[in-house]
């Protein structure tokens, strides 16, 4: 009889495209999440919770650059005993299940409804270098408001919010600018409702950060030559029909008032584009009159990323210092944020237009540009670790760790072997313990216990002196009874 084959063990990897994170990581992204909450609580905006899990069909064709719902995400068909049912998928961003909720709620929400939601989001595209198929997003809209003061708000806050995690002013400016005024310029250059051609020009417009004007200019008519020496062919346009996408694109000037002028210039007679550059004024006036000057929000025109999703006003925070790359070179650490007025989400579920607006932070990027700045203090702070002298005295031990907690003071008490004592201190240290505790039978006995400074002792043990040894002793004697007191002050120290 043949001996029956071995199952093989499961591979111990992540799924690939998928990252672990551990408690100082976990630490900091709740502290930062934390502190973003607080600026938007502070704005009149309430938290949602939104399922992870959507159909198909109301997640809908607006994954970027994804032409079918179910390419790009995570889906999979339910199945009953009888038939097959309904294509599921994983959120791919926080905006779509926003407007399925409000559209399913909307007697029960006020109008408008101003919402924020944290939370994981799930992409099925090739993953790359910091480039994953789960990230975090923190979003905030309004839905039901055509107000530019809408617009604004969200504008304030995403610089508030900024500046609030530990981004200074200098080091951040959030740009503004309006999908109204580029199809003002498609207009302008003639292209009418060839929906074809517009969107070869928005293509187009949206490789300016890395081409340039002139590349725009060449892929917008003949084509050109990239850096490898490979011809890409032009959409071929002529060159009085590419200047008005040149001209919007290089509109911006040394001030707001310069920028509107030239972008009146560019958009010509068209009555969207006139009413695009009223509705940035509005924007720019409401900023202004906050006390939000260009240092913090400019209107700039060459913000162009994902404004074919967008119905109004767009805009994008971008971190403005400098960083190395992987090849030591200088770069701009770039956007962590963007956003804008997408007026028409809420009406394939409704059929009536519902005005909304709203900005997303990607929040790995932001941990990223502070942890570049070293403005993450929160870390993964350790319990105080009780050992254990005396297994047989475990209860007395277990009674320290619920006095410590009762007091707000996280502890934990040692339950591995504790034979080795060497071993119980190797452990505190890699839990990042602050405190260890200790009671063998004298301390007992003699109604004491031992309290332990790993902070400073691994500080002392550094570089310390004999002198400073005696000064500063690392480990105390105290009372029983005065336990909780002890560590209070021991853990105040350290802060």
């Amino acid at each position: 009889m043949a001996k029956p084959k071995k199952q093989p063990r499961p591979k111990a990897v992540t799924p690939k495209g998928f990252r672990d994170y551990f408690g100082g990581e976990v630490t900091q992204r709740t502290e930062m999440l934390r502190a973003i909450a607080g600026v938007y609580h502070r704005y009149g905006f309430e938290a949602l919770e939104s399922s992870a899990v959507e159909t198909v069909e109301a997640l809908g064709k607006f994954l970027p650059d994804v032409d079918r719902p179910n390419e790009g995400v995570f889906a999979w068909q339910e199945v009953d005993d009888k038939d097959q049912g309904d294509w599921m998928a994983l959120r791919y961003d926080l905006t779509a299940p926003l407007a399925r909720v409000y559209a399913q709620h909307r007697n029960d929400l006020p109008t408008p409804y101003r919402r924020y939601a944290m939370g994981p989001v799930w992409r099925n595209e090739k993953p790359g270098p910091g480039r994953y198929r789960q990230f975090y997003q923190c979003d905030a809209d309004t839905v039901g408001s055509a107000s530019m003061a809408a617009d604004a708000e969200i504008c304030a806050m995403l610089s508030d919010t900024l500046e609030a995690v530990g981004i200074p002013r200098g080091d951040y400016l959030v740009r503004v600018n309006n999908r109204k005024v580029l199809n003002g310029v498609l207009e302008a250059m003639g292209l009418g409702d060839d929906a074809s051609a517009r969107d070869n020009v928005l293509r187009t417009i949206d490789k300016f950060d890395k081409v340039g004007e002139q590349g725009v200019r060449e892929l917008l008519t003949k084509g050109r030559l990239d850096a490898s020496g490979a011809f890409i062919d032009g959409i071929g346009l002529s060159a009085d029909q590419a200047e008005p996408v040149i001209a919007f694109l290089t509109s911006k000037a040394a001030d707001a008032a310069g920028t509107l002028a030239n972008l009146r210039a560019a958009v010509g007679d068209s009555k969207t584009g006139a009413e695009g550059i009223a509705e940035l004024e509005q924007i720019g006036a409401l900023l202004e009159a906050g006390g939000y000057g260009p240092d913090r929000i400019e209107i700039d025109p060459s913000v162009v990323r994902g404004l074919g999703y967008y119905t109004g006003p767009v805009y994008e925070a971008e971190l403005t210092f400098e960083i190395l790359d992987e090849k030591g070179r200088k770069r701009q650490f770039g956007s962590v944020a963007g956003g804008g007025r997408y007026d028409d989400l809420v009406k394939r579920f409704t059929g009536q237009e519902v005005p909304a607006t709203g900005v997303s932070i990607g929040v790995d990027r932001l941990l990223a540009a502070l942890r570049e700045k070293g403005r993450l203090t929160a870390q993964a702070e350790g319990p105080v670790v009780v050992t254990v002298m005396d297994r047989d005295r475990m209860a007395d031990y277990q009674a320290m760790v619920a006095e410590l907690r009762n007091a707000g003071i996280r502890a934990e008490v040692y339950l591995g072997n504790p034979k080795n004592f060497g071993n119980q201190l190797k452990y505190a240290d890699k839990r990042n313990a602050p405190i260890a505790i200790i009671e063998g039978g004298d301390e007992k006995a003699n109604g004491i216990v031992q309290i332990k400074d790993l902070i400073l002792g691994a500080k002392l043990a550094e570089s310390a002196t004999l002198e400073e040894w005696k000064e500063r002793p690392s480990q105390i004697e105290a009372p029983r009874g005065e336990l909780v007191a002890q560590v209070r002050a021991m853990l105040a120290a350290q802060a």
